[in-house]
Order: structure tokens, then C-alpha cells, then sequence
């Protein structure tokens, strides 16, 4: 075998330069194009470089596809035989926005245009045109979505990219295609990078920042002008006025100046940016000190396909819930009092459910000792205000509030997120007074939605508008009568009482 072939000190140092690019695609842009990104981008360009998805939700014209391209360019520019595609919400829209963008600043950098060729709906390496190449997506005005999701199937290579720009409207089914990539054992690298302006809580820019929102990095590009990163594209004085006129919480502002979904649907209680902050906040363990440790156990209505969820809240921290299924009353009572004895924190409430098998589990939960903290819980029961329809009403008003306001939800909470955006609410008569309601589990599942049970063993934890920091009347209750408590009891009691 021949030694391999000496490479010249430019040669080299071209190489040293290649792989120092591959890592920062910050100072490949600032190198190869001669220009200097703005915060956002540097952050949006930094994020690619290391994380496989990256979503851009942003407002209006703050310069997104320019920094696409960049990311196109540098994907192509550092990577032998690098491949993939860039798509749109039209064939039409991603021609005259992505793909302008993509020529313009290829005809900026002199090694760029020596080394590629972009042609109406594709982008080749000169020299390897057919395994080395940014391909052009698209569909007609009037595709369907199976039409649209197909025009994405069928890719191949060892380092892939997905672009897809204007991808706040396309429907959830392009976005389940473009993941296919992640699936594929033959690709040594892959990045999907999507950018949408928050127009809707419909489609594939939701999914990402509810159901999805753990697998991606969402930046968002704002003009606001209180935002030391706000994109400078943006005219501060415009941006000002917007804001003195209709106020921040205006839908129009929070789309075209903040970048930001709407607050919510006109008839639910939560958005899909009341989620993303909820699960953006964060607290330290030791402001969780002297909070109650309150629980909430929805079981399944049925044995067959239900859910039974048990979940905890201390204080502004909702935990990840315990899920069960096929579990009759008693087997579940028997699951939920050993994760309530294993809990790191003593349990001082639980609420549960009594509808469906949640009766006899409420009666294998007392007992098993659990009796001076369970208060069971009647969905359809009295509220303690007139102004609610039922205690159901009243519970998932307390806990949207709680969510808008201070509440820190897991950032994996996927299915809790499109729960809780999902459930509608309306005005009903009870008695002569006009009372809110919010949508049964049956009118949910007559839109073909799941039964909200994650959601509801959260509702539960608000049964009380004040709850107390610790149960210490029930503390002392339990010292007081611990010689004669049965084992279960005892062992609860003597975890309460140190």
C-alpha cells in the first residue's frame, strides 16, 4: 500500500481552518461571507452546531432566512458529500424567500460560487453533483396533507439537513416525515432546523413548542424593544408605537412585534406560550421548603384503555406524573401508597377521583393508613363558588391561573401541555346565575381527543383555593393516636413526625 499522499502547507492549513468552521458556524459565516450575525443568529448558528433540532418562532421580518441560508451553506461548505433538502409552506414561497436568499449569498462568497452550482431546484458540489447536494422540496397551492408529507420521504446520506421555512401552518404530518431522518442508522449526522412566524396554535410549529418542546431548542426572535437580542431589523420607533397602541397582550403584537403565539384560544383557558413559560421558569429545592406536598390521583374511568394518573405539586413545582393502566381499584390503591411512602417529600393532601374504579381505590388507600390526608373528590360536586358550573370547572380555573402565573411544569410535559391547551370552556345557566363550565371528557373524545387525565390529577391538586403550607393539624392528629395505628399507619406517621 502506498504511504498517503503529503499535503502542502496550505493544504493543511485549509484543513485546520475546515474543521475549526465545522465546530463554529458563527466564524464560518464570519469568514467565508464577510459579515458579522446578529445576537439572535450567533445564538441561533451556535445552536445548530450542537443540538439536532432548532426551531426559530419568530416575528416579522427579523432577517430568519438569511441566517437559514447561512446554515445551509455552512452544512454544505463543511462536510464532504453532505446532503439534504429545504421545503416551504409553498414550492412558490420557498422559491422567492429560502432559495433567493440561499443565491444571494453564494454570490458573496468567491469560494462558495467556485465550488457550487444552484440551479432552479437544486444546489450540487461541482465536483460530486450527485452525492453532494441541497435539494428544493415542494408542493402545490392545494396539496393535502399526505401530499405534502410524501414530497419529504425517501432520504438518504451520511450528513443530513432539513430546512423548513414558513413551517408555521404546515400541517403535523410534514413535520412526522421530516423527523424521519433521526430514524435512520446509515446517517452519521443530522440537523432539522424549522422557522415560523406564531401565527396559530394549529400544526407543526405547535407540536414543537407543546408536545415536542423537551426535542427542540426554540429561540425566539422577538422586536421587542425592552430585548437586548431583539432583531435591530425591526424599526424600534414602529415597534414602540405597536405596543403604546394595542398593548402587549394584544394577539397582533405578541405575532407581528414579540414573536410569540397568541395568548390563547378564544375559548380556552391556556396557550401554547402560557406552557412554554411554565416550563421555562425554574425554582431552587430550598424555596420548596415549608410548601405542602399535595397529591392528585385520577384513576381510569375503565379498566380498558384509560389511564390511572397520580401526580404531586409542592408549592409553584408540578412533578412528573405515575401512570397506570389495566389496574382494577385495589391494585392501584396498593401502586399509590408505596410511591406515597417512597415520596421524598411527606405527602400532606391527597385528592382523589371517586368516579370510575377511583372508589375503590380511595377505600384501599384508607386501608392502607392513608385515611388523614385522602379527601375524595366528586368532578361533578359543588363548587365553592357560585361562579363555576361544578367543582371540575372550578379546579382547572384555579390551575390555569396557577400555570399563567407561577406555576413550573417539567419541560418534558408534552402531554400535559396539549391537555391543557386542548380543553375548551363555555358559560352554562346553574340556577339563576351564569356559571363557567369547562368541556367533558366525552364532548373530548367526540373531537377525537384522549381523556385529559394528566391534566385532570393536576386539576385535583387545586381543590382548595388555600391550601395550608403543612397539615400540622393532621400531624398532631396522627401523633395522638399512633399507639393504636395499624403498621401502614405508623410508618406514615413516624416519616411526618421527624
Amino acid at each position: 500500500m502506498g504511504a498517503a499522499p503529503k499535503l502542502t502547507p496550505f493544504e493543511m492549513e485549509m484543513a485546520g481552518v475546515m474543521a475549526q468552521w465545522r465546530l463554529d458556524p458563527v466564524q464560518y459565516v464570519h469568514d467565508v461571507f464577510k459579515v458579522t450575525p446578529d445576537e439572535w443568529q450567533a445564538d441561533t448558528l451556535r445552536a445548530v452546531a450542537k443540538d439536532p433540532r432548532v426551531g426559530l418562532s419568530a416575528c416579522v421580518g427579523p432577517g430568519k432566512s438569511t441566517v437559514m441560508s447561512w446554515i445551509g451553506w455552512w452544512w454544505l461548505d463543511t462536510r464532504y458529500d453532505a446532503t439534504g433538502f429545504a421545503a416551504s409552506v409553498t414550492r412558490e414561497n420557498l422559491r422567492d424567500n429560502l432559495w433567493k436568499e440561499m443565491a444571494k449569498w453564494r454570490d458573496r462568497a468567491p469560494t462558495v460560487k467556485a465550488a457550487f452550482d444552484q440551479h432552479a431546484e437544486r444546489i450540487v458540489h461541482k465536483k460530486r453533483p450527485e452525492t453532494w447536494f441541497l435539494s428544493a422540496r415542494g408542493w402545490a397551492k392545494d396539496a393535502n396533507p399526505t401530499q405534502q408529507a410524501s414530497a419529504l420521504g425517501g432520504f438518504h446520506g451520511k450528513h443530513v439537513l432539513v430546512l423548513l421555512d414558513e413551517c408555521g401552518v404546515l400541517p403535523d404530518s410534514v413535520m412526522v416525515t421530516a423527523e424521519r431522518i433521526f430514524a435512520n442508522a446509515e446517517i452519521d449526522e443530522a440537523r432539522l432546523v424549522a422557522a415560523w412566524n406564531p401565527e396559530t396554535t394549529d400544526g407543526a410549529a405547535y407540536r414543537i413548542c407543546t408536545r415536542g418542546r423537551a426535542s427542540w431548542n426554540v429561540i425566539n426572535v422577538t422586536g421587542d424593544p425592552d430585548d437586548p437580542k431583539r432583531s435591530p431589523r425591526i424599526s424600534l420607533e414602529w415597534a414602540k408605537q405597536q405596543i403604546l397602541d394595542w398593548g402587549r397582550d394584544n394577539d397582533f403584537v405578541r405575532v407581528n412585534v414579540l414573536g410569540l403565539f397568541p395568548l390563547r384560544g378564544t375559548d380556552t383557558l391556556l396557550g401554547p406560550d402560557d406552557i412554554t413559560k411554565a416550563q421555562a421558569r425554574d425554582v431552587p429545592e430550598v424555596a420548596l421548603r415549608g410548601e405542602a406536598s399535595i397529591w392528585g390521583l385520577d384513576p381510569a374511568r375503565s379498566l380498558a384503555g384509560d389511564r390511572a394518573v397520580l401526580r404531586e405539586r409542592c408549592g409553584v413545582v408540578a412533578f412528573r406524573p405515575h401512570i397506570f393502566r389495566g389496574l382494577d381499584g385495589t391494585q392501584l390503591g396498593d401502586r399509590c401508597s408505596h410511591i406515597l411512602n417512597e415520596s421524598k417529600r411527606t405527602p400532606d393532601y391527597l385528592f382523589v377521583d371517586v368516579g370510575g374504579v377511583g372508589a375503590s381505590a380511595f377505600d384501599r388507600l384508607v386501608v392502607l393508613g392513608w385515611k388523614s390526608i385522602i379527601i375524595p373528590v366528586d368532578f361533578a360536586g359543588s363548587p365553592d363558588q357560585d361562579r363555576f358550573h361544578d367543582k371540575n370547572a372550578e379546579m382547572h380555573w384555579r390551575c390555569a391561573k396557577w400555570v399563567r402565573e407561577r406555576g413550573c411544569l417539567p419541560i418534558d410535559s408534552g402531554v400535559l401541555a396539549t391537555e391543557l391547551t386542548s380543553r375548551k370552556f363555555s358559560y352554562t345557566t346553574r340556577g339563576k346565575r351564569t356559571a363557567f363550565a369547562v368541556e367533558s371528557k366525552d364532548d373530548l373524545k367526540a373531537r377525537g381527543l384522549p381523556s385529559p387525565d394528566e391534566a385532570d390529577a393536576l386539576a385535583l391538586t387545586f381543590f382548595s383555593e388555600h391550601t395550608p403550607a403543612r397539615a400540622q393539624s393532621l400531624l398532631e392528629a396522627e401523633r395522638r393516636r399512633l399507639p393504636t395505628a395499624s403498621k401502614h399507619e405508623r410508618t406514615w406517621a413516624e416519616k411526618r413526625s421527624r
